[in-house]
Order: C-alpha cells, then structure tokens, then sequence
C-alpha cells in the first residue's frame, strides 16, 4: 500500500490580502475550541482549589455604560482575582462578536432573532419619550401617542436597539415617524434635544445622573414608558466558564446595586 501525502494549504493571497482556506478556517475553530476548553479546564481547578481566578470576557452595547460600572466595581473587588476585558460596542458590533463566539456574555436590550440564543432577563430598561423643557407638550398629561406622529424625532443608528423599538412601536400603533436626524450616540441625542432640534424615545437608565436634566423632561404619553428590559446573552449551547458563572451569580443576586439610579 502506498500512502499519498497531501498537503492542504491554510492560507491564500489575492492581490495584498491574505485570506484563510477552508482548511484554514477548521483548523482555526479547532485550536479556538481548544484553548476555551483548556481555559475552562485552568479555571475549575482554580476554582476547586478555592482562588476564584481566571478571566471574563463581556461585550455590552453603548448604553449599558450607564450603570454596568456599578456593577463590574464591587464584583471586582469580591473576586480581585478575576481579570475582566469589557468590550463597549454597538449592537452591530455586539451582534459580530457574538455570531463569531468571541466573549463569554453579551449585554443588550434586544436579543436577535437570526442568532439561536439564551437570552436571560436581568434589569427593567424602560423606553421614556425625550423633549426640551421648553417644548410646548411637556406639561401636559396624558399625551395621545398619535400626536406623536406631528413632531420630528432624532434617532440612533439603524440597527441599534432603542431603534428597532421605536419603529416598531409606531408601526403597530400606526402613527407616522418623522425622523428629522440620526446620531451616533445617547450623549449626542440629548444635546440635539436640549437644543431644541427635536424629541427622542430613549433608555431612562441614559438620564440617571445626567447633568443636563433641567434642560430636558420626559413627557407624559400614553402607554409610556414603554418596558423593556436589559438581557444578558450567551450562544444557545454554550458552555460557560466558571469565572462565567460567578459573574451570572453575582449578577442574579446584586441586581439592587443597579435598581437605585433608575
């Protein structure tokens, strides 16, 4: 019998750029397998012998800078061990990340319906409608939401989750949405509105401890706020890391480090 030996090439160049091959891409996954096997291995006998160490990987959307300091802040100190890497993307950035099974957990307000995931709810992320306190509504009560549809609005980028809401929301109660600009950012929404450029549906957890408060007011529409709630995400099937677990336990049982703000 004679044995043929085949060489399979990892890599690939076309024109400057090199590109991985198929047989490039398994090998790959493998070795990433491999080292998160090996990773989980280090951390539970780290673990059993009591040192609580290892390493947290999270991505959390824009928003949830407001208040996941609060939170990572006396984990840190309870597990001083644990070193934490927090990636702070947008939702399509997040969606990537996870897609390519980059972190351990995931933060968003809206789970994705093209990735197969588990999707825990762990905090109230309630959707409040944004004015300048000068704006002819803002002491008015009971605003029909239809009267919404006369009034511009300042939105986030297509794809990020307060919009995804929004548009639905005002489909289902069809009601025009005049979208007068789009932002990158909350911090650049609020100023559009406290300058009078228009209103904005956004998270109430982005005006906890805004310094601009008294140029801005919530107004009284009803049916709001709209409820939501912030998840904590993993790919459906995967298997957690202890220093993982820790985080969700701590997360489950801290939750009122969070709820004051709000």
């Amino acid at each position: 019998m004679v044995l043929k030996l085949v060489i399979l090439p990892l890599v690939e160049q076309i024109g400057k750029k090199v590109f991985l091959t198929q047989a490039g891409h398994e090998l790959n996954a493998t070795c990433a397998e491999w080292l998160q096997t090996w990773e989980r291995f280090e951390q539970t006998i780290a673990d059993l012998k009591g040192m609580q160490q290892g390493r947290l990987r999270i991505s959390a959307v824009t928003t949830t800078k407001y208040f996941m300091p609060r939170l990572l802040g006396p984990f840190c100190s309870q597990f001083p061990n644990i070193d934490i890497s927090l990636e702070v993307v947008n939702r399509d950035g997040l969606l990537e990340r996870l897609s390519r099974n980059q972190d351990d957990l995931y933060i968003m307000g809206v789970p994705p319906e093209e990735i197969d995931v588990e999707a825990e709810p762990f905090l109230d992320n309630p959707l409040v409608a944004l004015a300048p306190a000068s704006h002819p509504l803002a002491k008015q009560k009971r605003i029909p939401f239809k009267r919404l549809g006369q009034e511009k609005f300042l939105m986030r980028e297509r794809g990020s989750g307060t919009r995804i809401t929004m548009e639905r929301l005002f489909a289902e109660r069809d009601t025009p949405l005049n979208i007068l600009m789009e932002l990158g950012s909350n911090e650049a929404i609020k100023q559009a509105v406290a300058g009078g450029l228009g209103l904005a549906l956004i998270s109430q957890s982005t005006l906890s401890m805004d310094v601009n408060r008294k140029e801005l007011t919530t107004l009284d529409v009803v049916g709001f706020p709209v409820m939501r709630a912030w998840y904590v995400l993993r790919p459906k099937g995967k298997q957690l890391s202890v220093v993982a677990e820790y985080f969700l336990q701590f997360l489950r049982e801290n939750i009122r480090l969070l709820v004051p703000q709000f």
